[in-house]
C-alpha cells in the first residue's frame, strides 16, 4: 500500500503541471484574440480624419476693357458696360484664355447686346447673364480646343446700366 501511495502523488503532480499549462494557453490565445481584434479595429477606423487637399489658388484672368452695349429698352436706346473677370485655377488656362481672347469677347459682346433691360434690372436677371456668360466662355473653350471645365466662373466685376 505504501508504494500505491507513492505512485498517488507522482500522477497528481503532472496534472497541476497540466491545468497550469492549460490555463496559460488560455490567457495566451484570449491576449491574442483581444490583440488580434483591436489591431483590425485600428485598421478600419482612422485614427485621424483625412485632410481634403486644398484646392489650388483661384485665378483671374480680367477682360480689358470693359463691354459698352447698347440696347432698346422702351422706345429707348440704353446702355450697359460691364467689366468681366474670369476665374480658374489653371495657369495654362489663363494663357489659353489670353490667347483666345478676341473670340471669347466677341461672343460675349453677342449676349450681352440680346438682353433686355427689364430682366437686367433685377438681380436674378443678372445672375442668369452671368450664367450665359459662363456657358458662352466654355463654348469657346469646347470649339477652340480648350478645357472647358477648367473655367469655373465668370463675375461681373462693374456693372452700369444707362
Amino acid at each position: 500500500m505504501a508504494e500505491a501511495e507513492a505512485a498517488a502523488p507522482a500522477t497528481e503532480a503532472p496534472k497541476k503541471k497540466s491545468k497550469t499549462l492549460l490555463w496559460v494557453l488560455i490567457v495566451v490565445v484570449v491576449a491574442a484574440i483581444g490583440a488580434g481584434g483591436a489591431l483590425f479595429y485600428m485598421k478600419r477606423s482612422p485614427a485621424a480624419p483625412a485632410e481634403k487637399p486644398k484646392p489650388a489658388q483661384a485665378l483671374f484672368y480680367k477682360l480689358d476693357p470693359a463691354f459698352v452695349v447698347n440696347f432698346e429698352a422702351e422706345q429707348l436706346v440704353r446702355f450697359l458696360q460691364v467689366t468681366i473677370e474670369v476665374m480658374t485655377r489653371d495657369p495654362l488656362t489663363v494663357e489659353y484664355l489670353k490667347k483666345h481672347d478676341p473670340v471669347i469677347r466677341n461672343d460675349l459682346l453677342l449676349l450681352l447686346s440680346n438682353q433686355q433691360y427689364t430682366a437686367l434690372a433685377t438681380a436674378q436677371g443678372k445672375e442668369q447673364l452671368r450664367a450665359r456668360a459662363l456657358a458662352a466662355v466654355r463654348a469657346v473653350a469646347a470649339r477652340e480646343g480648350g478645357e472647358p471645365k477648367k473655367i469655373e466662373a465668370v463675375y461681373f466685376t462693374s456693372f452700369v446700366m444707362q
